[in-house]
């Protein structure tokens, strides 16, 4: 009898494990499918952090207790707030969706939540800024994410002591992570509720309870119960994706991985040591200079030529770019920022087509740029002068190759094992040229 019940308690577990395991559901796959098709989004760190002009991490690098920081609850005013504003300079860049900082790790939110009183409508200003970027976003069929952090240098009940951040706020209690959890899945049940269509939900701040990235122990300090809160956010809202910034491979349940400050593959802001999976979609962020939160002394902004090889680097690895812009206290995007995301629209016009709706191309990333392919076509995106002259590209096509955006024919050395292309006639001080190969026996049943 004694062994029979070990039996029967062993299959229980099998049961209750293989139950809680990650399907993600038809919905969610092709939500995937468009989340790759999308190919760019904008990032938007902004808060009451913008108020100090020093970036969003300016509490805890200042060393600002939480009495001080929250004394500044009645200053924040940001009267040249303008939602449309926002989504309309997405939409300038070509832009497919916006993940908007609902809540960063200095614990302020955004929205007008029943679960904090440290919020934006607690200010003079005292609107809804979440519900004015909503209705925007759906006003010009702009999709929208949520950027949420998981940590808190503020509340009492975070499990601080075991924290890598926030030990310079003045907090004196323990922690007690299940009020925090049961706090964090009111706030996600709020988002998911009372703003229409939610496209994504970008979690950040895993990596405040394990030991720094590059380390070989990674594992965290607490149990997140990342299967109760994925679960909730697929049950409210069964289209919306899943992706944390934790700097690990994906846990069970996310939708998309993503890599901070690189493009998948490269480790050059020490954050990635993870490989990129062929599993999930990808998703690179970057900033247009060097902060991710408004800071004032800033002007290290990206040139339009860095910032279309990100956006073509990205593609070319079969990834998305969140591109980040940090608006000024008063709710104004920078207008260094404005700029380059209309430089980077005026290339997308014309190019677009090698990047929205594409997939990785028949090569991998070289020296000289990056394929994207879609259908019966190869887009070769020459960003630097290649050795010789001249690009190989393996594959079967017709005798022709010509420039995207004039039609131009382009030199080209046919042979049985695919093209030679001669980039001798290419200005490669003008922006990245895209090249157009065609297929031959190409079948629609191809995938993109």
């Amino acid at each position: 009898m004694k062994f029979k019940f070990i039996y029967l308690c062993l299959l229980l577990s099998l049961s209750t494990n293989a139950q809680s395991s990650y399907q993600p559901t038809k919905n969610i796959l092709d939500a995937r499918e468009q989340f790759q098709d999308d190919k760019f989004g904008m990032f938007i760190h902004w808060g009451i952090s913008s108020m100090f002009g020093d970036g969003e991490w300016v509490m805890q690098v200042q060393g600002i207790s939480k009495e001080d920081y929250q004394a500044c609850l009645p200053a924040f005013h940001p009267s040249l707030f303008n939602a449309e504003d926002w989504v309309l300079a997405a939409k300038s860049a070509g832009m497919n969706y916006i993940v908007f900082v609902s809540r960063h790790h200095d614990g302020f939110s955004n929205w007008d939540t029943a679960y904090s009183d440290w919020k934006i409508t607690n200010t003079p200003y005292g609107k809804d800024v979440l519900q004015q970027v909503a209705a925007a976003c759906k006003k010009h069929d702009m999709k929208l994410g949520l950027y949420y952090s998981t940590l808190d240098w503020i509340r009492e009940d975070y499990p601080w002591r075991s924290g890598r951040t926030g030990k310079k706020s003045g907090r004196t209690g323990e922690g007690n992570y299940a009020s925090y959890l049961q706090f964090m899945k009111n706030q996600l049940t709020e988002l998911l509720t009372n703003y229409g269509d939610i496209y994504s939900i970008w979690f950040d701040g895993h990596w405040d309870q394990t030991n720094v990235e590059g380390h070989a122990d990674r594992s965290s300090r607490i149990d997140w119960k990342y299967d109760e809160i994925y679960r909730l956010i697929h049950e409210l809202q069964p289209t919306c994706l899943v992706g944390n910034n934790h700097h690990l491979d994906p846990i069970e349940g996310e939708d998309f991985q993503m890599f901070e400050r690189d493009l998948p593959g490269e480790n050059h802001s020490g954050y990635n040591f993870q490989k990129p999976t062929n599993k999930l979609p990808l998703e690179s962020c970057e900033t247009m200079n060097d902060s991710w939160g408004y800071t004032i002394n800033d002007h290290n902004f990206k040139s339009k030529r860095a910032l279309l090889h990100l956006l073509i680097g990205a593609a070319g690895r079969n990834a998305n770019l969140l591109l980040n812009v940090g608006p000024k206290p008063s709710g104004l995007i920078p207008q260094e920022s404005l700029d380059g995301l209309q430089q980077m629209g005026d290339w997308t016009k014309i190019n677009g087509t090698s990047i929205f709706g594409t997939r990785g191309g028949p090569l991998s990333p070289q020296a000289w740029g990056v394929t994207t392919q879609k259908n019966n076509k190869v887009y070769v995106h020459i960003l630097e002068q290649p050795k010789d002259q001249r690009i190989f590209i393996p594959g079967s096509y017709t005798k022709k190759a010509v420039f995207l955006n004039s039609g131009k024919a382009l030199d080209i050395r046919w042979e049985q094992q695919g093209i030679y292309l001669e980039c001798s006639s290419i200005p490669f001080d003008a922006d990245p040229q895209v090249i157009v190969l065609t297929k031959k026996n190409y079948s629609d049943s191809s995938s993109k």
